[in-house]
Order: C-alpha cells, then sequence, then structure tokens
C-alpha cells in the first residue's frame, strides 16, 4: 500500500511526514509513505493525505498551477483521504480568506473568526492558537481508541462552515462552537493539526493508515 503526503509547497510538511512514519511503524503491516509534488504519483497512490498550512488563494494557486488540483479530485472521489487544517478548508466551495474558490468538494464557506463572535461578549484573540477540547458529533473509524472530548492543537483564523450538517463529525468551542472534523464516504478532513497533537493525532493518523475507506 502507497500513501502520498500531497506537497504543494504548503505546509509543515515534514512535521507531517515524521508523524505518518511515526504512526506507519506502529502498524502490523507498514505502508510505503511517500511526500510528492507529482500529480502522477498522487494518482498512482492508494491512500491520500492533504496537509496545509498558510494563507489560502497562495496554496489554491499553487495547486492549480501544478496540476495537483485535478489530481486530488480524482482521490477524492476514490481513495481514503485524509485533509489536515488548510488542506480540510480547501475541500470547501470558497473562503473569506482572499476571497478564494476551493475545490468544491463539500459544500459550504470559510469563515474568519470574528473578535467579537465570544458568546459570553468578550474578544476573541485571533488566531485560534493552542490546545482545545474535540466533540465527537457521529461515530467513525478514525475515532478508535481517541478518548471523547479528546485535546488536539489548533492554529487558524478561519473556520469550516459546511451547508450541510451530516458532514460534521467533530466540533470544538472557539466562542461558539464550530466544525472541526468533517467527512463523508472516503474523505475525513481535520481543522486542528494531527501532526502537532501528540498521541492523539498519532492514533487518528495510525487509524487512517488502517482504514479502508468505508464507514
Amino acid at each position: 500500500m502507497k500513501v502520498a503526503i500531497v506537497n504543494y509547497g504548503m505546509g509543515n510538511l515534514h512535521s507531517v511526514l515524521h508523524s505518518v512514519q511515526a504512526a506507519n511503524q506502529l502498524q502490523q503491516k507498514p505502508a510505503e509513505i511517500i511526500l510528492t509534488a507529482e500529480p502522477d504519483e498522487v494518482y498512482a497512490a492508494d491512500k491520500i493525505i492533504f496537509p496545509g498550512q498558510g494563507a489560502m488563494p497562495d496554496c489554491m494557486s499553487a495547486l492549480l498551477q501544478s496540476g495537483l488540483a485535478e489530481a486530488l479530485t480524482d482521490g477524492l472521489r476514490r481513495k481514503p483521504f485524509f485533509g489536515i487544517c488548510v488542506g480540510a478548508q480547501l475541500l470547501f466551495e470558497f473562503s473569506e480568506e482572499g476571497d478564494t474558490a476551493g475545490l468544491g468538494w463539500f459544500q459550504g464557506t470559510v469563515l474568519r473568526f470574528q473578535s467579537t463572535s465570544g458568546a459570553d461578549g468578550r474578544p476573541l484573540k485571533i488566531p485560534h492558537m493552542g490546545w482545545n477540547r474535540v466533540h465527537q458529533t457521529q461515530n467513525h473509524p478514525l475515532f478508535a481508541g481517541v478518548a471523547q472530548n479528546e485535546w488536539f492543537y489548533f492554529v487558524h483564523s478561519y473556520y469550516l462552515l459546511p451547508h450541510d450538517s451530516s458532514i460534521v463529525m467533530g466540533k470544538a468551542d472557539y466562542g461558539n462552537d464550530f466544525a472541526c472534523i468533517v467527512g463523508r464516504d472516503n474523505v475525513f478532513a481535520t481543522q486542528f493539526h494531527t501532526e502537532k497533537s501528540h498521541m492523539a493525532g498519532l492514533q487518528l493518523l495510525g487509524n487512517f493508515l488502517r482504514w479502508d475507506g468505508t464507514l
């Protein structure tokens, strides 16, 4: 089995690679892990991990210029697929960050946190940075061994707002509840950084390496 970590020049790629390799070492049948910027290698992979970090307009531009956007869309249709941080945001139709169109796999938008959006009326610090609890809202194979309300590490100024609430797999609270895990069929994506989330992040990645893409 070959797992492609997509390198489009945006993201904490070496940290993601090291985390996936660490999770892979714990598997009974380790996979071949590659970090690639080549669309052909993404097409040929059995599973795809799509990380991201940085400005959404730059990320989307890099995907389109490299030919990786088409390879990712192919993977979204038929392979186990894991999006991380901006890699989750890019799956939506539109982001307020630079008024950017995404890949449009999920209907919905990516909105900026408002500094006055706290439920208690107090201003929020933006970006949302640090550890936060994640409440699982649905059962999913990738949650095996992950405690309810587990802590994960976030760094983001924009959040996911799906049109269809049925794709929301997990929520966190920053002033108000927001979707921080989305998924449907073979696709699973997190707003938080699995590679910075210690053992809980490794558990999610290990579950993905074992996952066949079915629910």
